[in-house]
Parts: C-alpha cells; structure tokens; sequence
C-alpha cells in the first residue's frame, strides 16, 4: 500500500472525501521502553462495526478528548461540554461502556485503564478506524464480486481508488487531499510496524539506505532514529514525496532523509547502496511488475548489500473470526503472497544468503532478506 512505480493496474476514480491533519504527533520518537508489539492493544477495542463506530463518535464529539483531559464526569456534564441530546449521549455512553473504553462508577464517567493505555496508540487507533470504516463498505456491496471477479472488485471498491497512485502525479488541491489521506493511513501503521522490523534485524553496519516506495518516509525516519550512521533516500511518486519532506521536516534525522521522485518501475534508479528496503510495498504489483521492482532494487545495492523486504503474507483465518480493525487486510487478501515468491525471486536475481523470518502482529508478516552477489 506503497506508491513508488506509478499507476497499478486499478482504475482509478473520483469521490473519496478528505480527512483532517495529516500527520498529528507524526514526528515524535517512540518511548524505548515500550513493548514493541504493545500497540496491537488498539485492535481490542475495534472487534465490530458497533464498537468502532460508536468509538469513532466519541472521537468526534470530542468526548475522549474531555475524558482524557478532565478525568471523570458526569453524563450531565459530558451531555452539555459535547453539545449532544442526552438520551444520544446515554445510548453512546453504554455502548463504550460495553466495549471496555469507558467505566461508570458513582455517576461518574472515565476512560477504563485499558483504554488509556491504547490511547498512547491514538495516530494508529483513528487510522484504523478510517481504514475500516472505508473497508466497510466495500464489504457490503462488494465481497461477491471479491470472491467471483477480483478484477472487477479492485475496478468498483472504494478502497482501490483511495490508493489511486495515479494522483500523486498531480500536484492539484483535489489529489493533494486524497494522497494525503492515504499517506497518513499507511504512516500511522509503519510508525509500529517499523520498530518490529528493525528489531529483528542488525541494521547497524549499513551507511547508505535506498527505501523504495518509501511513503511519507517514516519507515527511512525510524531506521535513522535506531542507527545514527544510516543516511536514507526514499524514492516515490512526486506528490508522496512532497508529502513525505513535509512530513520530515522537523525530525532531528531530517538532515539525514533526502526524497527522490521517480518511477521505479521505469525510471533509472540511485545507485551505491548498501541497504535496499521494500516495506509494504511490493503486494501492490502484480508477478511482472513485482519482479521488476525487485532487478531495480539489486542495481541499486553495491556488491554484498543487502536487500530487506517486509510484507504482510496471507491471511490465517481459521480457528477465529477476524475483527472489525481487519477488513481492510481482508480486501487486500489476493494481494499478499507467500514469501517463498520473495526467496524464489531474490535467488533468481543472484541474491545470497537469503532468510526469512515470520512475525506475527494482527496478520503474519514476514521479514526478508539477501545478500546481493558479486
């Protein structure tokens, strides 16, 4: 859910309306502290549409924000500081008591500790709920034709068409509001996703870092924070770019992060590299088109550099049902590929000392990596 490479084979379409601040707390670093996997607690609290769209009027109204600050009070009180009708307001109430976000206790109102503690996770919550919700309805009027006719599904949904890559070529106000709306979305899920990446794998000998399909940048961003001597270049669509230096711009690592906009597809890429990323970008692209993305990568990469890719693998369904939070993965489903596809095409490509290690998080993701030959 990249860019980088131009339009994909999807149409693309008018009609997806806009969202508010980008990036909100974009630039801030992680606590160290913190259990890399911990943000997963947001998932709790999105299990159905009930839960989420009721959370989601409470971001809205405002209400968590008065709860967060203020503390505990009354439904009286909240009734009036949020301008809702009260007997709204009670039915909202007990729908979030329901789900664990709030607790009433002596006529009082706060939020549960558990969902203070997923509040930390605020970027990713709101993400994910806007993620599903335009999820959602592609689920009700158009899984049949996911499960019959792919093509014809990724030509109707609403969700295809937020990923038009062919706006970021466009600089207009319109395509400036739906890049951004898709760039923040992808941003709040590599803020996390990132951490657990480079947990797991020793980035500390690399110099130079070429991200392909890099985004806002903020995977580059969170190498740079872990590794002081990484110096990192994203390479992405035009718009994305201008989105991504934005985005940057204020982050101590700013100096170390440079943008590059080009096509990988078709365009000549930089070269000199000692670390070439893909992250959650390559199921975007179809066998052909992947497998080239994955040539212009190995020219990019000195002898002995390694390339690193990590993608979502197929969904693991069985044995549960999927949260509410998943719908947009669910939609996505054809596109995650085993990443043996990665390993058969990195050895095609002369790549060495290939491995590939699975992490679980809300779906399977698998780490990969080689080294380039002589």
């Amino acid at each position: 859910m990249d860019a980088a490479a131009g339009p994909p084979r999807e149409n693309c379409a008018k009609g997806v309306p806009g969202a508010g601040d980008p990036f909100a707390g974009a630039d801030m670093p992680r606590d160290g502290r913190r259990l890399e996997l911990e943000y997963l607690c947001v998932d709790s609290f999105l299990r159905d549409v009930v839960d989420a769209r009721a959370l989601a009027t409470a971001f809205e109204l405002g209400l968590i924000e008065r709860l967060s600050e203020g503390g505990r009070s009354t439904p009286d009180d909240l009734t009036r500081r949020v301008g809702a009708d009260g007997r709204g307001l009670r039915l909202l109430l007990d729908l979030l008591a329901a789900n664990g976000v709030v607790e009433e206790r002596d006529g009082g109102i706060e939020l549960s500790a558990g969902f203070r503690r997923a509040l930390e996770y605020r970027d990713l919550l709101e993400a994910k709920l806007e993620f599903a919700h335009i999820a959602a309805l592609d689920m009700l009027d158009g899984f049949t034709h996911l499960v019959r006719s792919p093509d014809q599904f990724v030509r109707e949904s609403r969700i295809y068409r937020l990923f038009c890559y062919e706006r970021a070529f466009d600089s207009g106000p319109g395509c400036q509001e739906l890049t951004r709306r898709w760039v923040r979305i992808t941003t709040a899920l590599t803020r996390y996703e990132a951490e657990v990446c480079i947990g797991r794998h020793d980035c500390s000998r690399y110099r130079r870092m070429l991200d392909i399909g890099g985004n806002s940048g903020q995977f580059a961003l969170e190498m740079c924070r872990r590794n002081p001597a990484i110096r990192a270049t994203v390479l992405d669509l035009p718009l994305v770019c201008e989105i991504g230096e934005a985005h940057v711009r204020h982050a101590p690592e700013a100096d170390r992060i440079t943008f590059v906009k080009g096509n990988a597809l078709t365009d000549t890429l930089p070269t000199g590299f000692d670390l070439v990323t893909f992250k959650s970008m390559l199921h975007d692209w179809p066998a052909g088109e992947m497998k080239r993305l994955m040539v212009q990568a190995a020219r990019s990469l000195e002898p002995g550099g390694t390339l690193l890719i990590f993608e979502r693998g197929p969904l693991e369904i069985r044995g549960g049902t999927l949260p509410y939070s998943m719908l947009p993965f669910l939609l996505f489903a054809h596109a995650f590929r085993s990443p043996d596809v990665y390993r058969d095409q990195m050895e095609e490509t002369g790549f060495r000392d290939i491995a590939i290690q699975r992490i679980d998080l809300e779906t399977p993701f698998f780490l990969v990596t080689g080294n380039r030959g002589p």
